[in-house]
């Protein structure tokens, strides 16, 4: 295979996109982010809507955007989507759209999670099937409701793809389920790779929208004809499967020690927290704790747990005009919110007041006031009281993990925004007890690429791709302070 070689990360987040090329030579990995755009949910009536024709739109963008970055005479040896977990498409047998693609923060699944919460036995045969607890969002929830209120979709759709499986599916032309992000709805039985029956049959959902899920590094097939639009540059672009969640990506990305003795954080919206396992983490402990059982690319045990992240200070800033624009005034931010004496008493970060308030220094302010707990005067102690509760999350989270799965963390290895957060970054040392290193890194882009790397035979495997990686990687280390 020619050297360097080049391939294209699709990236999409709940608030922002990103297609970013590849170059893989010398063992070393070089990206160039060639497009970003925002993402956003729409709210049409009661609900919350996904403008999936604008991504497929930036996606396309994004494509050109790459090939015009290649040198000349290059080509673009493959592409991979990954996408934030459990949404997802309805079709038909030709991939049309049959119903609208709602966003996992809408309200519909509200009673279905009461529901599920207030039957403790169901509950706990639902978890023992899947490992995956009951949380508001999950694709089981979603798909429960439109089926109950929408019966005429039996009828309509015949395939049910995951986000990063629909793109997948309008790359390529072939419909697949990939396994990292079929490990997120809830449906998938947490002791194989296949679909859990009693899953399926507990929701309603038919068992005949899905296909077993494939492997991350899977190849799908060449781009569709009428996106070469005869570019020599993607002639030959294989469309590979990567790990279709972006958080297994990240995770992935991740140097880790080979002894397994580092826990994982992926800090952005949400700080998703975890490590990864040949067995998962079970039982009435982990579901009390909401431990989810998700899944690697290669099929082995991803089990995190979802800490509130960074939404809490993105939507406290929004009432604040002074919050910061640009790289120098969050540095500035930064710097006064660590000036400031730490908070005597911290948020609790587990309250579900914060999953989608119309205003979250509302929120905050009014769980301040019902503890009896002063609101902080300006947007520096709002940030400061937000980053220390989240360090105290995701120690928790750890301490957690320990006592059930019968380990010792020696470090906490960070990435995304949150690792370019060094107050978030001290916070959780602080916390926890134990270093965090951070990394500039790409993470989920960088996941990404990995797969296609292996699938393309560049790379021997993960391992050596981390070892590959950590060897140039630029790292800060935050040393625990009592």
């Amino acid at each position: 295979m020619p050297f360097p070689l080049f391939t294209a990360a699709i990236d999409l987040g709940a608030t922002s996109g990103r297609v970013i090329l590849g170059q893989w030579a010398g063992h070393r990995l070089a990206l160039n982010e060639v497009h970003r755009f925002p993402n956003t949910f729409r709210t049409l009536g009661a609900h919350d809507y996904w403008d999936i024709g604008g991504l497929w739109h930036e996606v396309q963008t994004g494509l050109r955007k790459a090939v015009a970055a290649l040198p000349r005479g290059a080509k673009l040896a493959s592409v991979g989507v990954d996408t934030w977990g459990v949404d997802y498409a309805l079709v038909d047998d030709h991939g049309r759209l049959v119903f609208p693609v709602h966003a996992y923060r809408d309200a519909r699944t509200q009673p279905g999670l009461k529901r599920l919460a207030n039957t403790r036995a169901a509950l706990a045969r639902v978890y023992a099937a899947t490992g995956i607890p009951n949380v508001f969002y999950n694709s089981s929830l979603q798909l429960e409701e439109v089926v109950a209120h929408c019966p005429a979709i039996e009828d309509l759709a015949t395939r049910c793809l995951f986000l990063p499986d629909f793109f997948n599916f309008l790359l390529s032309g072939r419909m697949e389920n990939e396994l990292t992000i079929a490990s997120t709805s809830q449906l998938l039985d947490v002791h194989s790779t296949d679909w859990s029956r009693a899953a399926l049959d507990h929701f309603r959902v038919p068992a005949q929208w899905f296909s077993k899920p494939v492997l991350a590094g899977t190849k799908l097939g060449k781009l569709k004809k009428e996106l070469t639009s005869g570019s020599a540059a993607l002639a030959a672009t294989q469309v590979i499967a990567v790990p279709g969640h972006d958080t297994a990506c990240a995770y992935d990305a991740m140097p880790a020690a080979p002894d397994g003795t580092d826990l994982y954080i992926s800090s952005g919206t949400w700080s998703l927290v975890g490590f990864e396992s040949d067995t998962p983490v079970l039982g009435a402990e982990a579901l009390v704790a909401r431990i989810s059982n998700e899944r690697i690319g290669d099929g082995r045990y991803r089990p995190l747990t979802n800490v509130i992240g960074l939404w809490l200070l993105e939507g406290t800033m929004k009432d604040f005009a002074s919050r910061p624009s640009n790289d120098k005034e969050w540095a500035a931010l930064i710097t006064a919110a660590e000036k400031l004496s730490g908070p005597s008493e911290l948020l609790d970060v587990t309250d579900p007041s914060f999953a989608n308030p119309l205003s979250m220094k509302a929120a905050i302010d009014a769980q301040l006031k019902r503890r009896k707990i002063p609101a902080p005067k300006n947007l520096a102690g709002y940030t400061r009281l937000i980053c220390d509760s989240l360090g105290r999350g995701h120690a928790d989270a750890m301490r957690a993990f320990e006592k059930m799965a019968g380990k010792k963390f020696q470090r906490i290895l960070i990435v995304g925004g949150g690792s370019k957060n060094r107050l978030l970054c001290q916070a959780t040392a602080n916390a926890a007890g134990v270093p965090v290193v951070s990394f500039a890194l790409e993470g989920t882009a960088v996941g990404n690429i990995a797969s296609q790397l292996i699938a393309l035979r560049a790379v021997k495997n993960l391992a050596t791709f981390r070892v590959h990686l950590g060897a140039g990687l630029k790292q800060t280390a935050y040393t625990p302070h009592p």
